[in-house]
């Protein structure tokens, strides 16, 4: 079993400069510091990081876990403080927070980079420094300068974490069914009472302190969504000095045992009067906590990214020394590596265009959010808000999806001991099955993307995607045959989108069933459409590089052949996708519940 993680930063840094434009962004008032080159030094130094401390606590990580131990206290795997310790010091949780947050003022873009590799190092540890990005955005946008100076500086640096604590029993999906109460205090606090369930990184021994952010209802709040407030509520209340003072009346009974993801302790946590402090205005909660949520979702996309990215890179190193069978034309006495055999060939490539596409699609949408907040131009910031909104759900269910699928497709690859958990292939696919469950399900993700994304402004977002995906036509007919199977296949596919887009504009509002049950196709289709659009841009940008002869040949080559694999083999799905969008939902209601 191998517990090597190589940073794919060639891949990295080829998305920076040719789909997205790092360049570009480096030349905003904002991001000076964030020059291509300086970037490359810091995500070298980052994967070193990554690779050789983080890494390493993976396999111990799932096999120990995380344990409750009987007083409300839970321990961490051997090593995980230690390494915890080391990445606080090293800096590389806060590089993309502002410097007003106490950050190194980089592009969200690169923070995301770096949060892949972090990822596919172990993603059960990464979660907590991810939820304590979001407590920290919470604080930016929406708390009060009294806040911001007690918990801000500690949250982004390290030193304390942040957690999301939304869920309840009988309030999942529907946020808008909690119960937990906030009661005011004289003092201007809020007294807080209920049970919280599934909240990761809810305890743990990595800090000192633990700033939970939590939903709850004031009193006469109004029902639903529209009566919910967010308060900041610590492990350890904060003395008017910023030292540590009495212990919070909060506490987690008990850790849920997972499928996987062992060392994110996931806790039952009850509040019994503890004390809160409420954030910005009462009932504004669910706005606030969707500030988190957000950029958590794309977080949660890169998840499906990265576990990817390391089961691919364990798939490979295992076809390369696993032998067995005889591969056409090797000699008669030998056995071949498997790497050898077509079908586990095909497994590896359908792994690595996928894994390129996922990128692409992931950092691009990250791009979006830094013009959104950076650019001096009106129409660029509404326009990087608008695909921001767009591409957020596709991110974060289709890169999700391929997460779980592409980590079964590697424990394929190790055959029967793939089933065998010695070699630990098995963690990466249990790991990778919480992603599409968690921050919105991907039901919920693909709801939300034709029910709300693809009416903004009267449909001229997806419209104007489109247009993008269609104009690249004539870059590669420039190409002549050279890219021709990429251009068939990527324009085939982008009139199979505008197919579906149009009919759910004509069926969606008559019918809303036929378009819930189109979602989840349509996403599907659409992030495989989008996918494929952004791999023939790498392609053009690849064989302009070769031509010029101011490249890797050989890494630019394979860059073309993923390309026209995903092109010629995965792109054609769509066309598959297309009938499931527009079948209505009539047959999904044909068997009755008793019979189903």
């Amino acid at each position: 079993m191998s517990a090597n993680y190589t940073p794919p930063l060639r891949d990295i840094s080829f998305v920076l400069e040719h789909i997205t434009d790092l360049g570009a962004l480096s030349k905003l008032d904002s991001f000076h510091h964030a020059d291509p080159d300086t970037v490359g030094g810091a995500l070298e130094e980052a994967g070193r990081f990554m690779a050789e401390v983080i890494a390493p606590t993976n396999r111990v990580g799932d096999t120990t876990g995380s344990t409750h131990d009987g007083d409300a206290s839970v321990t961490t795997p051997d090593g995980f403080k230690e390494a915890y310790a080391k990445f606080v010091a090293s800096g590389w949780g806060s590089v993309a927070y502002p410097p007003e947050a106490g950050g190194a003022g980089l592009p969200w873009l690169v923070g995301l980079a770096i949060q892949e590799m972090f990822t596919s190092a172990n993603m059960a540890f990464s979660i907590g420094p991810m939820l304590t990005q979001g407590a920290v955005e919470a604080l930016l946008f929406h708390g009060s300068d009294a806040q911001k100076a007690i918990y801000l500086d500690k949250l982004s640096s390290g030193e304390w974490m942040g957690t999301m604590v939304l869920t309840e029993s009988e309030a999942g999906s529907d946020v808008g069914a909690l119960r937990t109460k906030a009661v005011p205090n004289d003092d201007g606090s809020y007294s807080i009472t209920g049970t919280k369930i599934f909240i990761s990184w809810g305890e743990h021994d990595l800090t000192d302190n633990i700033i939970h952010m939590v939903l709850a209802r004031t009193p006469d709040a109004p029902p639903g969504t529209r009566g919910i407030s967010m308060f900041i509520v610590p492990k350890f209340l904060v003395e008017a000095e910023g030292t540590l003072g009495a212990r919070n009346t909060l506490k987690a009974v008990s850790l849920e045992h997972k499928m996987g993801i062992h060392a994110s302790p996931t806790a039952v946590i009850t509040f019994e009067d503890a004390t809160g402090y409420l954030m910005g205005e009462e009932n504004q909660g669910m706005s606030y906590m969707f500030t988190m949520m957000n950029s958590a979702r794309l977080s949660v996309g890169v998840e499906g990214l990265a576990v990817s990215e390391r089961a691919y890179q364990q798939a490979v190193e295992f076809s390369q020394e696993r032998r067995q069978g005889r591969a056409i034309g090797a000699a008669k006495t030998e056995h071949s590596p498997i790497i050898e055999h077509p079908d586990v060939r095909r497994m590896l490539m359908t792994m690595k265009a996928y894994n390129e596409a996922m990128r692409c699609v992931l950092y691009a949408t990250a791009e979006a959010f830094d013009l959104t907040h950076h650019s001096p131009d009106a129409a660029v910031r509404a326009a990087g808000q608008e695909f921001m909104d767009l591409m957020t759900p596709v991110a974060k269910a289709w890169c999700t999806d391929l997460g779980v699928e592409m980590t079964s497709l590697a424990l394929q690859v190790h055959g029967g001991m793939g089933y065998v958990e010695e070699t630990g292939i098995a963690q990466h696919y249990r790991d990778a099955r919480i992603a599409p469950i968690y921050e919105g399900t991907n039901g919920i993700q693909a709801i939300d993307l034709v029910a709300r994304k693809l009416p903004m402004r009267n449909g001229g977002a997806i419209q104007d995607l489109i247009g993008r995906m269609a104009s690249l036509d004539a870059e590669m007919a420039e190409a002549g045959d050279d890219l021709a199977s990429i251009r068939g296949a990527l324009g085939a596919s982008v009139a199979d989108l505008t197919t579906a887009v149009l009919w759910l504009g004509e069926h969606g509002p008559s019918n809303p069933n036929d378009a819930l049950a189109a979602a989840t196709p349509f996403l599907r289709l659409m992030g495989t459409t989008v996918g494929g659009w952004y791999l023939a841009r790498g392609a053009l940008a690849a064989r302009e590089l070769i031509q010029k002869g101011t490249g890797d040949n050989a890494f630019l080559e394979a860059k073309l052949a993923t390309a026209r694999f995903y092109a010629e083999q995965l792109l054609p799905q769509t066309r598959g996708l297309l009938p499931m969008v527009t079948a209505g939902a009539d047959q999904l209601f044909a068997v009755p519940v008793d019979q189903l």
